[in-house]
């Protein structure tokens, strides 16, 4: 960490953002490096980096690369201590082709940056019901991608099942398969028997189909109704 020089005039950060150490550096009211340093991606190294920052004078803004992912955390932080930050984007990746990357180079760039105003944007707030529906809404997602993923496997496990088992599913409705999948109850020893093998295989599908349904369920924030039973325990409980 270089030594500071404390100066009455404003100043402007810069954050290059990673998974496990961020690069700061600061310029001075007419745009030349102070300094640069090195922080660990805690609160601590937050608070660490802030008080390193003022101490070359007062600072008047911060621009930060990745403030949806690595520099998420360091952005909070910022906001909450009331420091005006700015999101750099990133440049062009032919440039970055050109020059062997340097985290420094870019921590000061990312300074020159958010000096300027070239290159930034006012970064998204990262807490509040927004950001909190986000995280819910991504997840959602991706429980709906992998239940896909689990019926495609079962349909696809049907189809190549040998023929007792293939004619007596293939003309199921899809939750009528999943039910009478689930309700199952194949010899575990059997493994090595090739119809019990589908038996078996097809029981965990049905089941991670389930479970990745009651996930998609949970997580749908729009309902107008809270429900405390989950879907498989309601057809279960249901049943004759």
């Amino acid at each position: 960490m270089e030594a500071p020089h404390t100066t009455q005039s404003a100043v402007v950060g810069g954050v290059d953002t990673h998974k496990d150490l961020h690069v700061a550096a600061v310029v001075d009211d007419h745009d030349h490096v102070l300094g640069t340093a090195n922080f660990p991606t805690t609160r601590h190294g937050y608070k660490t980096m802030l008080s390193w920052m003022c101490s070359f004078g007062e600072l008047s803004r911060v621009g930060i690369e990745w403030t949806s992912t690595y520099g998420a955390g360091l952005l909070r932080y910022l906001q909450r201590a009331g420091i005006t930050t700015l999101e750099v984007t990133t440049p062009d990746r032919t440039a970055c082709r050109k020059r062997d990357k340097d985290d420094t180079i870019d921590a000061e760039n990312a300074a020159h940056a958010a000096y300027a105003g070239n290159r930034t944007v006012t970064p998204k707030t990262r807490d509040g019901m927004i950001e909190a529906l986000c995280v819910l809404k991504v997840c959602r997602k991706t429980a709906i991608a992998a239940r896909r993923v689990a019926l495609q496997q079962i349909q696809t496990q049907v189809i190549s099942a040998p023929e007792e088992l293939r004619d007596l599913l293939r003309n199921m409705t899809r939750m009528q398969l999943i039910r009478t999948l689930v309700a199952w109850r194949p010899d575990l020893s059997r493994y090595r028997n090739v119809t019990m093998a589908y038996l078996i295989a097809l029981k965990s599908l049905a089941r991670r189909y389930l479970e990745l349904h009651d996930e998609v369920s949970d997580l749908w924030i729009s309902r107008s109704r809270p429900s405390s039973m989950s879907w498989h325990q309601s057809w279960y409980r249901e049943r004759p």
